[in-house]
């Protein structure tokens, strides 16, 4: 395996072999990480990097297209048949590049977007004050309305949303647990005009699996997404209309050329091949126990007394307050976790009082770890392991017999190289 970049680049082909190492001999528990099959890494690294395809399939500006549109015709019909859609763009080169397309095509300078507060599970693209994105549209915020159950205040969001005539109700999250009331945000945003978008980024395998509802059956306009996480496709963006063609039109002029050049082909080739993998039936077997899996590790933190954000998970992440139960930051939790080989992330819990860089929280998924075989028992251990490592912080032994436990795991289930 990469033989010629060993041959010509040793630099990074021991950052390649280095990083094959890490993920063989960890655990990656970050909810919006997982492994791709070995088909999307070599559509990925195919020889369509070569190709520009500036357009849409039929209406390139550069010939020799009779290949590239065939492959991103593909993903656009395997796009629309998961997810219910009668439009598709999957040309966005992230999820960030999909959210901002989505509001050029569909709001003036100035116009109001009413998105979940970042502190509560929101994204940093849904109106965080630090993004550029703020300079040019106005951001308003709702939140949960108890941090025990996740429940939303769908009350405080109609006031809000009267108050302010949002153009755009938008619903999705980054880390938030728990499903949320789609035909509340539908109603809401009819009552003020506003159209209803919902970012599924993190639980689009599971929406794709048929495991978690599909909010275009509750009436929203548009979704949009990354294709990797729970997709388990290549790193990307994609937005999908559920029937406006004007709004379709709109969000492709906007894509390209309004934001972007010419698309990635071999990455389009890479999340058609991801589409064609969750088209088979046994995705929906996969889907389904990604939350029997984030289920079984709920139960284990509950038991042991630690406070999970929301109550715990409807969905594939689970979001711990570490501090106020076990007295370490998130930042500590996450780099003793580590050391272990147990990977996830530090995460900011609601109204958190303390910084960004060290939180109060942990996040983490099952994703990644199902893709690997894990079950419920497996994922129950984990969970265990996890918090015997943050009680026995600063004992060596006990750290090195953890690692030791974590190491056996990942050999008795390797990485996949393939799905179907």
């Amino acid at each position: 395996m990469y033989e010629h970049i060993k041959e010509q680049d040793e630099k990074i082909y021991d950052a390649l072999m280095g990083e094959e190492g890490r993920e063989a001999e960890g655990l990656e528990l970050i909810p919006s990480e997982n492994y791709v099959s070995r088909a999307v890494r070599e559509a990925n690294g195919s020889i369509l990097t070569n190709k520009y395809s500036e357009g849409y399939p039929g209406k390139r500006y550069y010939g020799g297209q009779q290949f590239t549109d065939v492959v991103e015709s593909l993903a656009i019909e395997r796009a629309k048949e998961l997810f219910g859609a009668k439009f598709a763009n999957v040309q966005p080169l992230g999820g960030a590049n999909a959210n901002i397309a989505m509001y050029f095509a569909l709001l003036e300078p100035g116009d109001t977007v009413l998105g979940m507060d970042l502190s509560h599970g929101g994204h940093l693209t849904h109106g965080h004050p630090v993004t550029y994105i703020t300079k040019i549209f106005n951001f308003v915020r709702y939140k949960m309305k108890d941090v025990e159950t996740g429940e939303i205040d769908y009350d405080d969001m109609m006031r809000v949303a009267r108050e302010q005539k949002p153009k755009i109700i938008l619903a999705g999250f980054s880390a938030y647990p728990r499903e949320l009331d789609y035909a509340k945000f539908v109603s809401i945003a009819r009552d003020v005009g506003a159209l209803a978008v919902m970012d599924i980024a993190h639980i689009a395998g599971l929406i794709a699996g048929g495991a978690a509802r599909n909010p275009f059956d509750y009436g929203f306009d548009i979704m949009t997404t990354t294709t990797h996480k729970t997709l388990r496709g290549p790193r990307g963006g994609m937005i999908l209309v559920r029937e406006s063609e004007d709004i379709a039109k709109k969000i492709d002029k906007t894509v390209f050329p309004g934001l972007q050049g010419g698309p990635h082909m071999n990455n389009i080739a890479a999340k058609a091949v991801a589409f064609g993998e969750a088209l088979h039936p046994s995705f929906k077997t996969y889907a389904a126990q990604i939350i029997k899996n984030a289920k079984s590790m709920e139960r284990v933190f509950k038991d042991a007394g630690v406070r999970l954000v929301a109550g715990g998970t409807d969905n594939h992440l689970l979001l711990a307050d570490v501090w106020q139960s076990l007295g370490v930051s998130g930042q500590e939790a996450e780099t003793v976790l580590d050391s272990v080989g147990i990977t996830l992330n530090k995460n900011m819990i609601a109204d958190d009082p303390r910084k960004p860089m060290d939180p109060s929280g942990i996040r983490f998924g099952t994703p990644a770890i199902t893709t690997r075989g894990l079950r419920e028992a497996e994922c129950a251990r984990v969970a265990e392991l996890m918090i015997a490592a943050l009680h026995g912080r600063g004992d060596e032994a006990k750290l090195t017999a953890i690692k030791s436990e974590i190491q056996a795991l990942c050999n008795k289930f390797p990485i996949p190289e393939t799905f179907i």
